[in-house]
């Protein structure tokens, strides 16, 4: 018989070794359906609308309306101004985030909380808010076209310019986890070798943040396509100029539904090949 400090006689034929089994990590016994039921049903919630839009897509002139002048017009300045919004969202928000990453200054909280508003602001709100400044009567617009003759209200300009106004957080979010989760003695080993701060986060820092610089660049790309809300408020509706792809599956709808639908589904086929290129990342896999 041999004697357990904690959990008394063990018997070595017994197979008991005084030690509690290994966690299986599954919890035995019946469903929940008070659980499993609720979530069945926020599942049809979320899924249910997007069956009905491939249910009732026109698949047999699907191909006819996607080549349609006007929609191939709304594509190619979606895609455009989507591009260059996130072109300006990494010159500006890599070193935003860097900021708000690695130095401790005061009011940061603050910052941080202003850089995040536009995730939960209204993007009508964002729009006026954008006129207000921007606008040709706006606190820095009004110089602006004083100065330089530059009109952002209702221009292709525009459009980019509130489509980086609510895609940056995204960028911001993305790139201030990568830093935070990176390994700085990289950054001080580069240092203390007589690199320049520059060339630090340039040869250093930048390649080991790099997966979040494109996780975060690509969720800041997919927002900027798909903004409506602060585009029409800022920048209008005009065909070939501010007609992006959401504001055309707005007007289409009023007008013809079958075409609505199409573009709702390039809208849609883009969403689901963001989110399957950045499930390793951003969803938990099994």
């Amino acid at each position: 018989m041999v004697t357990s400090e904690r959990a008394g006689p063990v018997d070595p034929h017994s197979g008991f070794t005084g030690r509690p089994a290994a966690s299986s990590g599954q919890v035995s016994g019946r469903l929940p359906w008070m659980l499993v039921l609720p979530a069945l049903a926020g599942l049809a919630f979320l899924v249910l609308p997007l069956a009905g839009l491939l249910i009732r897509a026109p698949w047999a002139t699907l191909l006819e309306r996607l080549t349609e002048p006007q929609v191939l017009e709304a594509l190619r300045l979606s895609l455009v101004c989507a591009t260059v919004a996130t072109a300006v969202c990494l010159v500006l928000g890599v070193p935003l985030a860097w900021l708000l990453a690695r130095v401790d200054f005061r009011g940061r909280r603050v910052v941080r909380a202003l850089v995040t508003v536009p995730l939960v602001l209204p993007p009508v709100v964002g729009g006026v808010a954008l006129l207000l400044v921007l606008g040709r009567r706006g606190l820095i617009g009004q110089w602006l076209e004083a100065t330089f003759g530059i009109t952002l209200p209702f221009t292709t300009a525009g459009v980019i310019v509130a489509e980086a106004f609510v895609a940056m957080p995204f960028l911001v979010i993305s790139v201030e986890g990568a830093l935070r989760g990176a390994d700085q003695r990289f950054e001080e080993a580069a240092a203390t070798l007589g690199a320049s701060r520059w060339t630090v986060f340039r040869r250093v820092t930048l390649p080991l943040i790099m997966p979040g610089v494109v996780a975060g660049a690509v969720l800041c790309w997919a927002r900027a396509l798909g903004e409506f809300g602060a585009t029409i408020t800022f920048a209008g509706n005009f065909p070939g100029t501010t007609r992006t792809m959401p504001l055309a599956v707005y007007l289409a709808l009023e007008t013809e539904p079958e075409a609505a639908i199409v573009l709702s589904l390039v809208l849609l086929a883009v969403s689901v090949i963001i989110l399957a290129s950045l499930r390793d990342r951003w969803v938990n896999s099994t």
